[in-house]
């Protein structure tokens, strides 16, 4: 385990037997500990045997926080509860309900991992609905001793928050600040069905205002450059969403848009760090996922400005 500051630590999930692709956060203190981010349960192995490596174990965990509920951020949570029915989960209140009934999003998510669903994710167990506790923004929670305000930050999803602790300073943010790996380029993740551009801008400006000392991304760990990050991570996304809006203008099927997308997308990285594992970012984010979910945004745009019955690209 990583330290972050006193208190504050960080397992590195190998998810896809990749290093700095998934971080789960571990906060300790004088009422156990806390997990913020647990990760998909294909990766439960690794964090019970970081989480002894450290002298820890599930029945030490006392309070899971989410970011949001997506599979590869809250996937364990569910299995982490069976086992150590104590555990309290924190959960935007958009989020809360499907974390209870997974139906509706393990079907979303069927749609674009397929036969892939159980070798990426593993199981996704319900959370009880009495283990849940929904927040929608602007509380305090009190886990593993440590006291953190909570705000509301979509854009990537409806139901994402972020969390400040107290303490340290720093701001555990999920997916708002992007895919960070440890060769320090940052690529936004804008999967569908919930990519919306300003409200996400917002969000940003949110984190912000906070004036953290660190953030902590789940994809992956910390980035002490608190504005020096951000600034870049609105730059990058801003270029995302103009280039899925250049790919919409290409007189072409969806699939050869897409490709077009990626490969633009795989020219900047490459072009800012040569030696970049591609692979590594796939698995962190998939651009082909990126590109539908900015695909959609901008349709979405295009027909609300539409007049009746036109149709978008």
């Amino acid at each position: 385990m990583e330290t972050l500051a006193p208190g504050l630590g960080y397992v590195d999930l190998d998810f896809l037997q990749f290093s700095g692709v998934i971080a789960t956060a571990v906060l300790q203190g004088g009422e156990g500990v806390a997990l913020l981010d647990p990760g998909p349960s294909s990766t439960l192995a690794t964090l019970r045997r970081d989480l002894a490596n450290a002298g820890l174990g599930v029945q030490d965990v006392r309070a899971i926080l989410l970011t949001h509920i997506h599979l590869d951020h809250a996937g364990a949570t569910g299995t982490l509860v069976a086992e150590n029915p104590a555990i309290e989960v924190y959960v935007h209140e958009r989020g809360a309900p499907h974390m209870a009934s997974p139906e509706r999003l393990l079907s979303s998510a069927t749609r674009l991992y397929g036969a892939d669903m159980d070798r990426l994710w593993g199981e996704f167990r319900p959370v009880p609905a009495g283990n849940l506790r929904a927040l929608a923004g602007g509380e305090v929670v009190r886990a593993a001793g440590r006291a953190l305000d909570v705000t509301y930050t979509p854009g990537h999803a409806w139901h994402h928050v972020s969390y400040l602790d107290r303490a340290s300073g720093v701001a555990f943010v999920g997916d708002t600040a992007g895919i960070r790996r440890p060769d320090g380029f940052i690529v936004p993740p804008t999967p569908p069905p919930d990519i919306e551009l300003e409200v996400w801008r917002a969000s940003v400006e949110r984190l912000r205002a906070w004036d953290p000392s660190a953030l902590f991304v789940t994809h992956f760990g910390p980035s002490p450059a608190v504005a020096e990050h951000l600034d870049e991570f609105l730059r990058r996304l801003d270029q995302a969403g103009q280039l899925a809006r250049r790919s919409l203008e290409r007189d072409e099927p969806d699939e050869a848009r897409s490709a077009w997308f990626q490969a633009e997308m795989q020219r900047e990285l490459l072009r800012a760090r040569p030696d970049a594992d591609l692979a590594s970012y796939e698995a962190a984010g998939r651009l082909d996922l990126s590109w539908l979910g900015l695909a959609r945004y901008w349709r979405k745009a295009a027909e609300r400005q539409a007049p009746a019955g036109a149709r978008s690209v």
